[in-house]
């Protein structure tokens, strides 16, 4: 009799411990499946259109050239064709400066005088460093307060563009600031980048200049 009582407790303490174990164990599944619930999913990235991603870089490019932070603006140069400045809307690769990314940088801080081209009404040439070429020259208005334009033209006048002929499949913007009632709205800028995209990124390969010709 003694020996059935025996028995008997063992196996009700296996059992015990038998349920005690499965209990564990699937409380510890719920709890590791409730912290695999509760962690947020970390959204995925949104994929901007190529309009939007030249919007952005044409702002991102305008504001390193108003603090004149000429290292970040080296990071929108092409990395293998470089770049190219047009003191006018006629763009002339043959005579136009041209700079490598590699080249940019280091006359950027050197006071190295560069041929830029003739003014127009006096034809007189442009001499100045690269660094003076992008503060008074391409940056002579506060363009961050300009109109935005994306592949138009905004500012017309008497002279020659040939962008699109130059650059027919590239996507380019503008950067406008219309003329004053005082000069009959001859006063007018624009600021135009040429673009071209190069292993899924967009790069500067043309920086250009626009205004009234006399």
């Amino acid at each position: 009799m003694k020996n059935l009582i025996s028995l008997s407790l063992i196996i009700a303490v296996t059992g015990c411990s038998k349920d005690n174990k499965i209990s564990v164990s699937v409380q510890k599944n719920n709890t590791e499946t409730a912290k695999k619930n509760s962690i947020p999913k970390i959204p995925e990235p949104v994929k901007l259109s190529k309009n939007e991603l030249l919007i952005n870089l044409n702002t991102e490019i305008v504001a390193s050239l108003k603090s004149k932070d000429y290292e970040r603006f080296s990071e929108f140069i092409h990395p293998q064709n470089g770049i190219h400045f047009s003191m006018y809307a006629f763009v002339q690769p043959e005579k136009n400066k041209h700079f490598t990314r590699e080249d940019f940088i280091k006359y950027i801080s050197m006071q190295t005088r560069f041929t830029w081209g003739e003014k127009d009404g006096t034809g007189d040439l442009l001499i100045i460093s690269l660094k003076d070429y992008l503060e008074k020259w391409v940056y002579k208005r506060d363009f961050t307060k300009s109109e935005f334009h994306l592949n138009e033209f905004k500012g017309t006048g008497n002279s020659l563009n040939n962008l699109k002929e130059m650059y027919p499949s590239l996507d380019f913007t503008e950067n406008y600031i219309p003329g004053s009632e005082k000069y009959g709205g001859m006063d007018w800028n624009s600021l135009r980048f040429v673009f071209e995209e190069f292993q899924g990124e967009y790069y500067i390969v043309a920086v250009i200049n626009d205004e009234w010709t006399a």
